[in-house]
């Protein structure tokens, strides 16, 4: 098959560009010049960019991943596609063992099935677990459970690296409550990645953590002390150490355009992430009233939601391509930084950059084809139109 385009996102930049996918091994094989061969789509001048990753998703369109749903799973990942993603990491919420344990077991299940027979599970690819908690400050646990919040503890966390088929790839921890930083230094040794979230962590403390294998913080300004100029915290580390990736909510209701514009411009290209953070409510009509984590969340009309008593931000309800036009549009980023944030650098953060994560020949055919408004034309998975 072959896909053209005036505007394929080849290495940092626009190209008049053919792409070659193989039907046998969903991986692209060529990169031709436009009008090279007679294509069998020519999208004209729509965008052709790498598929979207979100590695910070807690669910959409009425599905938890706390719920342990297997069809809801997977229905969820079948509308995804919609806003052009081709892969996620279905993330857990603070709650006991019995629920985090179901809800894990049920990814990995999915996931099996998805491995064995793709068409059985269309859509975006499950690409790992993002674990987020239970393993957090209870002063900066945003809408994550208080009485569920517990000390990092490595044999806990081997049950549930057990449950989940050994696919978590992300886990979100308060470092300051990781004694001598164990747990921290059995993900690096795991290939996992320690992510600094909800938490009161110093500067220092944060600065340690990353010397004993943190990777990235979560959700960059939100679940953290905020930055002060005698006291950094989080976010002043996550500013100040260039090579640790930062994942950040690209709504404009988590952070403002500016601080999106502030955070990005000094990471630069290549470690800023986009999340979603998205919740059940995800898709569903302003109003909706629902539980996370046990807690009643209320969907604004802005699209935003927000735990109900305190009004407390508990996550988005963004879209990934609507993420993009924000960060160009809004944010005034440049495209490298904004695709990137959304493509190569969520790859690179889990260790899929060989395969994934931008358009080259030998990776894996995702790809995301954007009208000028940003909406999807067209989106592929493996090779696969999957919308």
């Amino acid at each position: 098959m072959i896909l053209q385009s005036r505007r394929v996102w080849v290495l940092n930049d626009w190209l008049e560009a053919q792409v070659e996918v193989s039907a046998e091994s969903g991986r692209i094989e060529g990169i031709c010049p436009y009008g090279t061969c007679v294509p069998d789509m020519d999208f004209g001048d729509l965008r052709l960019v790498p598929g979207f990753i979100d590695v910070h998703t807690h669910g959409a369109y009425g599905f938890d991943t706390n719920d342990a749903e297997e069809q809801g799973l997977k229905d969820w990942l079948e509308k995804v596609v919609g806003e052009g993603v081709t892969g996620i990491l279905p993330t857990t919420i603070t709650q006991s063992e019995e629920v985090l344990t179901g809800a894990l077991r049920n990814v990995a299940e999915v996931a099996r099935q998805q491995r064995r027979d793709p068409e059985s599970v269309p859509g975006a690819q499950i690409l790992g677990i993002h674990f987020e908690g239970p393993y957090l400050d209870q002063t900066y646990k945003g809408a994550q459970p208080e009485q569920f919040c517990v000390t990092p503890d490595v044999d806990q966390f081997k049950r549930y690296l057990a449950a989940s088929d050994s696919l978590i790839r992300i886990v979100t921890l308060a470092c300051e409550h990781d004694e001598d930083y164990h747990l921290t230094r059995f993900l690096r040794e795991h290939g996992i990645v320690p992510s600094l979230g909800h938490s009161s962590a110093t500067y220092a403390q944060a600065a340690m953590a990353f010397a004993n294998g943190a990777r990235s913080v979560t959700h960059v300004y939100n679940g953290m002390a905020p930055y002060h100029h005698r006291e950094p915290g989080l976010p002043g580390a996550a500013f100040c150490f260039r090579n640790v990736f930062g994942e950040i909510i690209c709504d404009g209701l988590h952070s403002t355009w500016g601080a999106l514009r502030t955070y990005f411009t000094n990471k630069g290209p290549d470690y800023g992430v986009m999340v979603t953070d998205s919740l059940r409510v995800k898709g569903l009509p302003a109003g909706t009233r629902v539980l996370f984590g046990g807690n009643p969340i209320e969907l604004y009309e802005d699209g935003s939601a927000h735990l109900v008593g305190s009004g407390n931000l508990a996550g988005s309800t963004l879209r990934m391509n609507e993420g993009l036009r924000n960060l160009v549009e809004k944010a005034c980023l440049p495209w490298q930084t904004a695709i990137n944030a959304c493509t190569l650098n969520p790859a690179r953060l889990i260790g899929l950059e060989s395969s994934k994560g931008s358009l080259q020949t030998g990776k894996d055919a995702d790809l995301t084809v954007l009208r000028d408004d940003y909406s999807v034309e067209a989106v592929f998975v493996g090779g696969k139109r999957r919308f």
